[in-house]
């Protein structure tokens, strides 16, 4: 009932559009109910997942004593995409009707005072790969959005984030050149998803050497790749295509031309018989990962679409294949079970972002 009844709304709020294309629209209405479900978990410390290495008993702590600004949401990173989500949609949709609890939140947590304190958990002892790389990009990209936004509020809650941004940043140029090989994987780990997040932090920002950084790796580590295993895709707790993120990131930093090559080469005949992943059990925490691997491969063939003509047929099949994976998944966003409330709405907003640019 709670996923008809979302979809139901979604649909009520695309009036303008077709009825194929009512679902799959980021509407007022759409971004208010993407925004009650961080909420609901932004002031919410428990369940937790702490990533924490515990060097004596005096670090035996609770999630918000050693997280103030970013505890809610079940684990660090998720707090983290939530709260950008929530930038985002405030700044999209400044009318939505949740507005003003967002600014609360954000006012509450991205304040010196905390964010000095996740500053210094990064600097104690046995904390070098907390978060690496996956929250450590979307840091990042919530740090990006921020400056992206011109307004009084936006730049005081970047500035109060800043000192976490560049020791991130400064992570990120520590680490990448001693990773030899790039990960490969379906979830956090993936090294492809991670850089594209990363690199619009270093465009926003004007941080060369970061950007040049992702360059360097991204080019080492995929400039070469031949078929890619997608038929082997997806794994049984995915929620990345390995391949699809390397497409995305990939179409970001070659040429057009360039990048059509090396797309031939490395997944000929894409989409072919791309098909959604089946969700057997929406509770079970490892296999609703299969929701948000349908919402961002969504996302990256939007974007895919994008880098051919209005009059290339891979476009329109593109777009098909990426609407049958947004709409296996996206009514099942609000079910009432934590274990995907917590985070697939920072996917869907992706997604649906890219499908209204992408359709253009």
């Amino acid at each position: 009932m709670a996923a008809r009844a979302w979809m139901l709304g979604l649909v009520l709020a695309g009036v303008a559009l077709t009825a194929q294309e009512a679902d799959l629209a980021l509407t007022d209405a759409a971004a208010d109910r993407f925004a009650a479900l961080a909420l609901k978990c932004a002031r919410q410390e428990y369940p937790n997942k702490l990533d924490h290495v515990m060097n004596g008993a005096e670090e035996v702590k609770s999630p918000k004593a050693l997280h103030p600004a970013f505890y809610g949401c079940f684990d660090w990173h998720s707090s983290v995409h939530g709260h950008w989500m929530l930038v985002r949609l405030l700044r999209t949709h400044p009318g939505m009707a949740r507005a003003a609890e967002i600014r609360a939140v954000l006012d509450e947590n991205l304040t010196p005072d905390r964010i000095a304190a996740e500053v210094a958990y990064f600097g104690q002892s046995g904390r070098r790969s907390f978060e690496r790389t996956y929250g450590w990009a979307w840091l990042l990209k919530l740090t990006a959005e921020l400056r992206s936004w011109d307004a009084p509020e936006a730049r005081r809650w970047s500035a109060a984030l800043q000192p976490l941004a560049d020791r991130v940043s400064a992570a990120f140029l520590d680490f990448l050149p001693k990773q030899t090989y790039p990960i490969r994987t379906g979830v956090h780990p993936n090294s492809a998803f991670s850089l594209d997040l990363a690199l619009d932090y270093a465009r926003v920002a004007k941080d060369t050497r970061l950007e040049a950084a992702i360059l360097d790796r991204a080019l080492s580590w995929f400039g070469k790749d031949r078929h890619g295993p997608l038929a082997w895709e997806p794994g049984g707790e995915d929620f990345l295509s390995p391949c699809l993120e390397e497409v995305a990131l990939m179409a970001r930093l070659l040429p057009r031309d360039r990048f059509h090559r090396w797309l031939d080469g490395f997944l000929p005949g894409l989409p072919g018989t791309l098909a959604p992943a089946t969700v057997s059990d929406r509770t079970d925490p490892k296999i609703v990962h299969l929701d948000g691997l349908n919402l961002s491969r969504a996302r990256a063939l939007y974007d895919l679409a994008r880098t051919f003509g209005p009059k290339d047929p891979r476009r329109a099949a593109l777009i098909r294949c990426a609407d049958r994976h947004a709409r296996a998944s996206l009514p099942n966003l609000a079910t009432g079970s934590y274990e995907g409330e917590h985070w697939l709405a920072t996917f869907a907003v992706r997604m649906l972002e890219a499908r209204g640019t992408g359709i253009r």
